[in-house]
């Protein structure tokens, strides 16, 4: 019986324009944000401006994972350049974890220390912010339900926008009260929500750099959904490990009765891709199990 060849993904269009924009809108924001922060002394500002400068760099390995998955594998890379997404996520988090240190460090400085800041030009400044940062979460708003990337930065811009409006707050009140402090304070508050982040961010690239399964495939269920088909007797070896950030490979032996074993391939590699965004799957169709393990 006739089947069709086609693998059933789902195409999210082009990322491009979206991340251009995204990043051009962020780039100007931390200009004018970091050097507002400067000239009237706002921890507060230097702290978002620290943030959003990261989420910039955020955005670009986010573009450069989208423009690495399309390049061809070559001899010597036969498994294409994705893996350096790992490897810039791990650098982007460990930036964060520095700037946020010394930020900490300078707000308990400024409570022993205390100095005025113009309330208004911060609020202006955070307010400015919330746009640019609501603005960059629109432009992936249609696009983040069928890319993973994409729907990565929808998020991070769209929290962006929340912790700008933290800092809109601090303003607010350092306007009502004159109270100074509130800007350090709001500064280790955001900080320590950056923290929090970058580390979280931190664990997963050094779990996808030593091979590990990426967080949204549950390995036991891609072991059950196998065993599933008909005809399949046994599944053994079975391994999952990521190619980039965006990107998973599978490799696994299965020992089945089916006839038709390429009728079988295809349906098991459609399948993989179609219910666990599984990008190249090795099976080895076996008759009676092989007797080696290597696990």
């Amino acid at each position: 019986m006739p089947h069709d060849h086609t693998h059933g993904t789902i195409t999210s269009g082009d990322l491009g324009p979206a991340f251009r924009w995204a990043v051009g809108l962020n780039t100007a924001y931390v200009i004018v944000e970091a050097a507002a922060g400067f000239l009237t002394g706002s921890l507060a500002l230097l702290a978002d401006a620290a943030h959003n400068l990261t989420d910039v760099a955020g955005l670009l390995i986010a573009w450069g994972a989208a423009v690495l998955g399309k390049r061809a594998a070559t001899r010597t890379h036969s498994w294409g350049l994705g893996r350096a997404t790992i490897m810039a996520a791990m650098l982007n988090a460990t930036a964060i974890l520095i700037g946020v240190v010394w930020v900490i460090w300078q707000a308990v400085h400024r409570f022993q220390t205390p100095v005025e800041v113009p309330g208004l030009a911060i609020l202006v400044v955070a307010l400015l912010g919330i746009g640019v940062n609501t603005g960059s979460a629109l432009l992936f708003m249609r696009l983040r339900k069928n890319d993973l990337n994409a729907r990565g930065a929808f998020l991070h811009m769209a929290a962006d926008a929340a912790v700008s409006g933290a800092v809109v707050l601090a303003a607010a009140g350092i306007l009502v009260t004159g109270w100074s402090w509130l800007d350090p304070t709001v500064a280790i508050a955001v900080s320590l929500l950056i923290a929090v982040t970058a580390a979280g961010l931190l664990r997963e690239a050094l779990h996808l750099s030593l091979d590990g399964v990426p967080q949204m495939i549950d390995p036991g269920a891609v072991d059950d959904w196998l065993r599933r088909h008909e005809g399949v007797r046994d599944v053994h070896d079975l391994h999952i490990w990521p190619l980039s950030t965006t990107k998973t490979a599978l490799a696994v032996h299965v020992v089945c009765d089916h006839d038709d074993t390429d009728a079988l391939l295809h349906r098991l590699t459609v399948g993989l891709r179609h219910d666990f965004a599984i990008a190249h799957s090795t099976i080895q169709i076996e008759r009676t199990a092989c007797g080696v393990n290597f696990e």
